[in-house]
């Protein structure tokens, strides 16, 4: 089991009969770090899940860690998406495990999927060696995975990849969706770890970070999504 007296971060929830379901990642444990979970009633108090922790890959495609967990049901089930590296420790990608809707999201309810490839592993010059931190968006019985593209101020780009079923994915653009900024722009260094918000409206808000100094501060921002014939875009 990881070390989780290191580092805790990464949290994303669900609420699910008024409960709230937290998912988050060990750090700092290498090809160990994996997903865990834990739940809340009052959104404040937690208990961790006793089978911690819930997932990480197997494979000889991966190193067996995970983090960036990102959780979303769609077809009658839950799919849990996370980032993995190659046994290199050099390649960051993607891998996917589904649980049934009735989960208590305990690690025996998780089944990898594609378990003897990545999802979704660098291809495009803005993804460099690195596709990490995804986020989904369901529309129109499609996922829409926004992604980020290249490691930390190479510089992170956010990239939009599209799913029927969760498992094979097309990526709608060969160029970045959002790009870093220009010199001396406050995002130069990079546009990066994306998070799409739907509104209980069904309008669409794309959160991510930024810095122009490599790192040494942090803002984050956040645009509107509108949608053309199933392509997301900035402009209405």
């Amino acid at each position: 089991m990881p070390n989780m007296k290191k580092r805790l971060c990464a949290p994303g929830a669900l609420v699910r009969d008024g409960i709230v379901h937290l998912f988050y990642q060990t750090y700092g444990n290498g090809p160990k770090d994996a997903i865990c979970h834990a739940f809340s009633a009052d959104g404040i108090n937690f208990e961790r899940n006793a089978t911690n922790p819930i997932f990480h890959p197997t494979g000889d495609w991966n190193c067996g860690r995970a983090i960036d967990a990102e959780v979303c049901e769609f077809n009658g089930q839950y799919f849990l998406y996370v980032a993995t590296r190659d046994p290199e420790f050099k390649i960051q990608k993607l891998a996917v495990a589904t649980a049934p809707l009735q989960t208590n999201f305990n690690r025996g309810d998780w089944t990898q999927r594609g378990s003897d490839k990545s999802i979704l592993e660098p291809e495009l010059p803005l993804e460099g060696e690195c596709i990490e931190a995804a986020s989904i968006a369901v529309r129109d019985n499609k996922l829409y995975m926004f992604y980020a593209g290249g490691y930390n101020n190479w510089p992170q780009q956010v990239g939009v990849a599209v799913s029927e079923d969760g498992i094979k994915w097309t990526r709608l653009f060969n160029e970045p969706f959002l790009p870093n900024g220009k010199p001396g722009e406050w995002n130069h260094s990079e546009s990066g770890h994306p998070h799409i918000f739907t509104d209980n409206d069904g309008r669409t808000y794309l959160f991510y970070q930024g810095n122009n100094d490599k790192g040494k501060t942090w803002y984050l921002s956040q645009k509107e999504v509108f949608w053309k014939n199933g392509i997301p875009t900035f402009d209405k």
